[in-house]
């Protein structure tokens, strides 16, 4: 289980997106980006509480639940993810995508994604260089390798440890590929706190 977050990073990284103009139609986008395990879904969720006590629309997507297992890192998820839901939010218009059922091994229900006035994009890859020209604040969360090992067999069960070790090598590779921690505007912990 991950540590609470730093709250005044997290105001940080909304103060900021908030004063910045909207780049992805009339949406602000946050990607919070990092490896898997490192604490990017409860910074998302600190973040989504932040601005909301400011009264501001917010809405967190998941990129779990937009990969397509766990080979889907790259392939379809970027052309999916930005035809269903980047697309329709730059045209003013809601987002809609159909999630990946992680049980069953196919897409299943279809989640309505909102115009919010921030968007937060959270989930490896979701840095990646296309979002340079519509992110208004682009975060990065680390944590050492195996205290990400821990938190994801604690939730996925030991018998996932090989797909853990392979999703391992190929975000190593997409991260080195993209230079998704360089490219960041903040920096995190695996405790949500702020590093150079």
């Amino acid at each position: 289980m991950s540590a609470p977050s730093d709250e005044g990073a997290l105001t940080t990284i909304v103060e900021r997106a908030l004063a910045a103009s909207p780049r992805l139609g009339p949406v602000r986008a946050v990607c919070l980006d990092g490896p898997a395990g490192s604490g990017k879904t409860t910074a998302a969720a600190g973040v989504l509480e932040a601005a909301s006590a400011r009264g501001t629309r917010a809405v967190v997507v998941h990129l779990d639940d937009l990969y397509e297992g766990w080979s889907g890192l790259e392939g379809s998820l970027w052309p999916r993810l930005s035809a269903q839901v980047l697309e329709p939010l730059r045209r003013g218009l809601p987002g809609r995508f159909q999630r990946y059922d992680w049980a069953t091994g196919a897409f299943a229900d279809w989640i309505d994604v909102p115009v919010p006035e921030l968007l937060v994009l959270e989930g490896c890859g979701s840095a990646r260089r296309e979002c340079d020209a519509w992110a208004v604040v682009r975060v990065w969360v680390e944590a050492p390798d195996e205290l990400r090992l821990a938190r994801g067999l604690a939730r996925d069960g030991v018998a996932a440890r090989e797909q853990w070790l392979r999703w391992m090598d190929d975000e190593r590779a997409h991260f080195a590929r993209e230079s998704s921690r360089e490219r960041a505007d903040i920096r995190l912990d695996e405790f949500g706190r702020m590093t150079p």
